[in-house]
């Protein structure tokens, strides 16, 4: 695409969600509806776009920050949002403007391509994109005249019996000969019960000047579809979730039961890998072959290598490398570098650490701040101590090393290769190589105390 921009009117302000948010940054799987517009324009190849803003505009601004934007400080229609925009079409004269719906994240890159093609193959002033539905009822219709040419919308409520037998409707979606556009704009009038400039006037306006308006009519019609409210934003998830299931389904992946398994646009998962129920892929993920991954386990912004087991786990912003275990109930928190054929049991936190091959830390245990080191052993129980209350420190263990049950690690301290750390030690100074370590009150037995205490008190009070 040569010479083409981009307005995204986004100015609603969520009320009919009940969100304190603007509705453009309601999600559809973890991804504000405009990210899903910005996505179809960058893989488009159009890359100046000014977003039409209302309330909460630093809100949407932060979200697509590649998008100049204007104000709409009074809503009067979406002809009146574009017109917000004149400056920014001023200086794109001579080309060509798609103005899209910041809330219809299902529009997709082919269909909006394939509309340009047509806009210009046919030198039209306006391009729609337009949709069949099964049922057209509430929306307006679109009018071809005898040479397959948009002649104009009809809204519902103005239509005859012979025009609301149309299903072809209008997607919201047009591509603008900006010069036309400046001067229809020019044109519009408020002329309607609501004292509002309609985009879809244009359409008239074109058709009076003799100009011509094509309609490009969608493949999958679901492009129209957009959410003014939360029961809209979950029929648009499902529709998006499915869509995703599907893709990777195509793409070799196995999904044993789809319950609950939410996979954000996206997300790679390679071949033969297996999706269990309840399983949440988020952000920029990517799961490599031969994986399983569930049930109930969430991943987000990390990398799995092949043939990992990951059961009821969390983990974040961290890389796992190959036939990795882990779980169940196991949280990997960020920055956290497991290494291949590493085993992390149940009810255990890593964070921040580097753990090396072959290490395997079985139950119970906090892992935070620390360098480990290859084949060393965890004994259940467990602490990496990280925090002083003011401070936190990293802990060292090198290879070949074991940690006995209930082991607390103060650190900064270094634990040296081959070294054993007796079970119940609190260890705060550094352990040489291949030594045992034991900082533990030696036991004390002291024989009959117990039965003298018995005497002494009496029976225990139930």
């Amino acid at each position: 695409m040569e010479k083409v921009c981009a307005i995204v009117l986004a100015a609603g302000d969520g009320k009919r969600m009940r969100s304190s948010r603007p509705k453009v940054l309601c999600e559809v799987l973890f991804r504000p509806m405009i990210c899903w517009i910005a996505g179809v324009l960058e893989e488009c190849g159009v890359r100046d776009v000014c977003a039409v803003l209302g309330t909460g505009a630093d809100q949407v601004h932060a979200a697509v920050p590649r998008f100049s934007w204007v104000e709409q400080k009074e809503r009067l229609g979406t002809g009146h949002a574009v017109m917000q925009a004149k400056a920014f079409l001023q200086e794109h004269r001579g080309g060509d403007c798609a103005v899209l719906y910041g809330d219809t994240p299902l529009m997709d890159a082919d269909t909006l391509q394939k509309a340009y093609l047509l806009h210009k193959k046919e030198g039209a002033a306006v391009t729609l994109v337009t949709a069949s539905l099964p049922d057209p009822a509430g929306y307006g219709r679109i009018v071809r005249n005898e040479k397959g040419d948009v002649s104009g919308i009809v809204e519902q409520a103005d239509a005859d019996e012979k025009t609301l037998q149309i299903r072809e409707i209008n997607a919201g979606t047009y591509w603008f000969s900006v010069d036309f556009l400046l001067d229809a704009l020019d044109r519009l009038r408020a002329d309607n019960a609501q004292g509002e400039y309609y985009l879809t006037d244009v359409i008239g306006i074109a058709a009076a000047l003799g100009r011509r308006v094509c309609g490009y009519q969608a493949v999958d019609s679901r492009v129209a579809m957009g959410a003014n409210d939360r029961k809209g934003l979950l029929r648009l998830n499902e529709i998006a979730r499915q869509a995703e299931l599907e893709r990777h389904m195509d793409s070799g992946v196995e999904i044993v039961c789809a319950d609950g398994v939410v996979i954000a646009p996206g997300v790679v998962i390679g071949q033969d890998t297996t999706i269990l129920p309840g399983t949440i892929l988020k952000g920029r993920t990517v799961i490599g072959k031969n994986c399983v991954i569930g049930p109930n386990t969430a991943i987000e912004d990390s990398t799995v290598g092949d043939g990992c087991r990951i059961n009821a786990c969390q983990i974040e912003q961290s890389r796992l490398e190959e036939n990795i275990k882990i779980g169940p109930f196991t949280r990997v928190r960020p920055n956290s570098h497991l290494k291949a054929g590493v085993k992390i049991g149940n009810f255990v936190e890593v964070k921040n650490s580097v753990i090396d091959e072959n290490t395997a830390v079985a139950h119970l245990t906090y892992v935070g701040d620390s360098d480990v080191g290859k084949n060393v052993n965890f004994g259940c129980g467990t602490v990496t101590v990280n925090f002083d209350g003011h401070a936190k420190y990293r802990t060292v263990i090198g290879d070949d090393c074991f940690i006995g049950c209930n082991s607390n690690l103060i650190a900064p301290v270094e634990i040296g290769a081959g070294s054993y750390i007796a079970a119940g030690s609190t260890i705060t100074d550094p352990v040489p190589d291949d030594a045992l370590a034991i900082a533990r009150a030696r036991q004390v037995v002291k024989p009959g105390w117990a039965r003298a205490r018995r005497l002494r008190l009496g029976p225990r009070k139930k």
